[in-house]
């Protein structure tokens, strides 16, 4: 399973950073992502990480947020930055379903970004 944790009510321009902590599938090489839902479309890929680091991002997100892990702690981050109104959606990470090496976990709840004034 994930649980993820960090989001909040945030203004426009400003920072936040999310946190997934995962348990249950060897973490250190299974290739993870965050994901969002912006209702009512559909979930959309953000940003993802090998079990090795190398990253890879969705050009809306591109130069404002990164993606990190710690496979010591099981936990993979995602640090936001520059925040639009656009970015407000609920937050998911697992494993990268776009890799067909990934392990896929059960969904966790997500935690909610809003960005308003």
């Amino acid at each position: 399973q994930v649980v993820e944790s960090g989001g909040g009510l945030v203004q426009p321009g400003g920072s936040l950073r999310l946190s997934c902590v995962a348990s249950g599938v060897d973490f250190s090489t299974n290739p993870m992502a965050w994901y969002r839902r912006a209702s009512p479309k559909q979930r959309e890929l953000v940003a993802s990480i090998t079990g090795g680091g190398r990253t890879h991002y969705a050009d809306f997100v591109k130069g404002r947020f990164t993606i990190s892990r710690d496979n010591t702690k099981d936990t993979v981050y995602l640090q936001m930055t520059s925040l639009g109104p656009e970015d407000t959606a609920e937050y998911h990470c697992n494993a990268d379903l776009t890799n067909g090496t990934s392990r896929p976990y059960d969904w966790g709840q997500g935690t909610q970004v809003t960005v308003s004034a």
